[in-house]
């Protein structure tokens, strides 16, 4: 009796082994990601801003004290318009001056026209000298000049009463003003700015480094910061051939493809930086499997739900991350932890919070 106990004993841990041996490996929940090979590299984000391509300092001709100054910073003003003035009392001064020595050469100018009609009278019936004559015509010329130079005085005069007016002559926007009423200024001292509204364009600051590697592959995308939905694109127009002393950035200027309605001056932007590069996967760092001086990751089968491990080339690595150049498909999914405890054909559950 105690034998066959034993037998039966013997057969229950031989099924029990055997079905221990004959059960399922169970199924593995990973985190993976859907691999999107890029075509473009991100150079990175700059805030710049909207401004006039064409800008002009306004200064007045003359010196002198401004009496007034009519409009303000982010006034338009159209051609004509008066942006400020200078006391005029000086330029009055001069003009008056001026009107009174021209009154003066034209009495003398008169006075010698009669001279000079009487000498030749005279000397048409014989009775005046030749030498008279002369003298008579040789006054009414130097009295002939005198009077046009004192014309062209009082115009200069007038001209300089003008100058005491500041005024533009093309439409624009006021967007500085260097000196204030009251403050006394040189002729062609900076006194105003103005920017013509018409043609904007993005302006930014750019690292040496990065500025010494624009070609005309880069790819400009402007943005307001306010709302990244106000967007352009843009080309490269110019770049200032010498970094700033202080910040050591070199200004960049950029062409907008189409202008926003949206886009005033002074309007804050973000521009981001992109050049076409042959076609690359960025995947997470924890996703990389090295092992034998060979460089996998895991790529889930989506019929079977199994991985499978995949030779891949690496292009490039950092501290969180990995970009490859080949050995991933676009849409093949990748395992991204956990990479070290699995095995080929595994089965695996894929997380239905990752994107797909």
């Amino acid at each position: 009796m105690r034998t066959v106990t034993l037998g039966l004993c013997s057969l229950l841990l031989l099924s029990g082994c055997e079905q221990q041996a004959t059960a399922p490996e169970p199924v593995r929940p990973v985190l993976s990601m859907i691999a999107e090979p890029q075509v473009q590299a991100n150079l990175g984000r700059f805030a710049g801003s909207i401004q006039a391509r064409y800008e002009s300092t306004l200064g007045f001709r003359v010196g002198g004290r401004i009496a007034r100054r009519w409009v303000d910073v982010g006034s338009q003003v159209k051609p004509g318009d008066l942006l400020a003035s200078l006391d005029p009392t000086d330029q009055r001064n001069q003009l008056r001056a001026a009107e009174g020595d021209l009154a003066k050469v034209q009495a003398q100018w008169i006075n010698a026209q009669a001279n000079a009609r009487r000498q030749q009278q005279l000397y048409d019936r014989g009775v005046g000298a030749q030498a008279q004559l002369d003298i008579a015509q040789t006054d009414l010329k130097t009295t002939t000049a005198a009077l046009e130079q004192a014309r062209a005085a009082v115009a200069q005069a007038r001209d300089q009463l003008g100058y005491s007016e500041l005024r533009t002559d093309h439409a624009a926007v006021v967007t500085n003003w260097q000196a204030e009423a009251g403050q006394t200024v040189s002729a062609g001292q900076a006194v105003v700015t103005l920017a013509r509204p018409d043609i904007k364009e993005a302006v930014i600051d750019l690292p040496t480094y990065l500025a010494e590697q624009l070609t005309t592959e880069l790819k400009f995308q402007v943005a307001s910061q306010l709302d990244p939905s106000i967007n352009t694109a843009a080309t490269l127009r110019e770049l200032e051939p010498q970094a700033d002393a202080a910040t050591r950035t070199r200004r960049a200027r950029l062409t907008l493809v189409d202008t926003p309605a949206a886009f005033h001056l002074g309007t804050a932007i973000s521009v981001t930086l992109t050049s076409l590069v042959s076609p690359r996967t960025e995947l997470p760092l924890s996703a990389l499997l090295e092992r034998d001086g060979q460089t996998q990751v895991w790529v889930v089968d989506p019929q079977q739900n199994t991985v499978a491990v995949r030779e891949v080339k690496l292009m490039e690595r950092t501290s969180d991350s990995v970009v490859l150049s080949s050995g991933v498909q676009a849409g093949e999914r990748v395992v991204t932890a956990g990479v070290n405890s699995l095995k080929p054909g595994q089965k695996v559950k894929v997380d239905e919070e990752d994107p797909r």
